[in-house]
């Protein structure tokens, strides 16, 4: 057992009086596929050894019980008392409150959870502290959901409380995640395949570029606008009702002049990272490595030169890393304007690569970046008993 499985169960056992279930629930890294998952795209993520941990028992009351380790923080709530409230306690009600929407037979319990994601970080915290909630609940309770329904619910319940109207990327790979593999998901209908992701002799690294730019949610919804208006004029003037119809960017230059300069490169960006996406399997398929890390570049040269969602910090650690002869690929992470760049670094390479990009970051804008290393993981589950 691991020291944050050991801290909740002694906390646990210090504030309760039954034995807790462990539960494992993983954060997420998306390797290609980047802002198309709210247009009929595909997407790349997979479950890494980062998450949360729980520790959950039924208590024969009407009682539910929180105590957030990370948070500092406790939660005493009845049942039938569950309603909107603030920070984490939103996300962790509004899973109880899909279950009692769907009638399932939630009871009272305690519950202890603590994790390992880094703040802010990118790595989706939010869906891991739904996803493990929310698994725990269904086994305790015999609720009867598989994992797809449970990431549905999981992604509802994100959607009501916290009011964040995230796709269903975060809460799908969480739930669905395979060790060794990605998953590729197609947005549309959750139709989804496993890829192996072979990486003798490399790494997954992830910079923190530590900055977080305030433009990135009003950006982000005018990116969502700005799509919607390009679909809608194509639409408009051909049979094509999604960016996945239209097949190769060139064929966007038909409209090109219907439509504002912003609006042509965010709609032709859509368009190639679609393909790219579709390319990546493939690569992954024939472990071709190399040929999907010279993706990641062109995802980021697209999500930076036509999106506009990127930011100099971001910038500026991915052309450090596309000079660095032990990446084979690299990009910004995310909704964009800050959070994290991923990388896939050669093993015997990688504290090197770290150190610089340290360095060379720390001096170029006085800021100490970190550095995690992850690896892919199953999905959320139980880990004892």
């Amino acid at each position: 057992m691991n020291v944050i499985v050991n801290n909740i169960a002694k906390i646990f056992a210090e504030n309760f009086s039954s034995t807790p279930a462990i539960y494992f629930s993983p954060g997420r890294i998306n390797l290609i596929g980047e802002h198309v998952d709210y247009n009929d795209g595909f997407v790349m993520p997979a479950a890494i050894d980062k998450g949360i941990y729980f520790a959950i028992a039924e208590n024969g009351s009407d009682e539910i019980h929180f105590n957030a380790i990370d948070f500092a923080d406790r939660l005493s709530v009845k049942i039938n008392e569950i309603k909107r409230a603030e920070g984490w306690k939103n996300y962790v009600l509004s899973v109880i409150n899909e279950f009692l929407l769907l009638k399932k037979n939630i009871k009272g319990f305690d519950c202890v959870f603590s994790g390992d994601i880094p703040v802010g970080a990118g790595m989706s915290s939010s869906a891991a502290v739904e996803g493990g909630l929310a698994f725990a609940l269904n086994e305790n309770f015999d609720c009867g959901l598989d994992r797809v329904e449970l990431a549905q619910l999981c992604q509802r319940a994100e959607h009501n409380f916290p009011g964040v109207q995230c796709g269903i990327m975060d809460q799908f790979a969480n739930m669905m995640g395979m060790k060794d593999h990605v998953l590729l998901l197609d947005c549309k209908n959750l139709s989804h395949q496993y890829f192996p992701l072979q990486l003798e002799g490399y790494k997954i690294v992830l910079l923190n570029s530590k900055v977080h730019h305030e433009l990135a949610s009003g950006e982000y919804n005018l990116r969502r606008k700005q799509c919607e208006e390009g679909l809608m004029i194509i639409g408009s003037n051909s049979p094509v009702r999604s960016f996945r119809d239209i097949g190769k960017w060139e064929n966007l230059l038909a409209y090109e002049s219907m439509m504002s300069k912003e609006v042509f490169m965010r709609c032709m960006y859509v368009v190639q990272e679609i393909d790219r996406t579709k390319k990546a399997a493939e690569f992954l398929r024939q472990n071709n490595l190399i040929e999907f890390g010279k993706l990641m570049y062109a995802t980021h040269e697209g999500l930076s030169r036509l999106y506009h969602v990127s930011c100099a910090e971001l910038d500026f650690l991915v052309e450090q890393a596309e000079a660095d002869p032990a990446v084979i690929g690299a990009r910004m992470m995310g909704g964009g304007f800050g959070g994290c760049t991923i990388n896939i670094v050669k093993e015997k390479a990688m504290d090197k690569f770290i150190q610089g990009s340290a360095a060379a970051y720390q001096q170029q804008f006085q800021i100490k970046l970190e550095a995690y290393i992850v690896e892919t993981s199953d999905g959320t589950r139980r880990i004892n008993g």
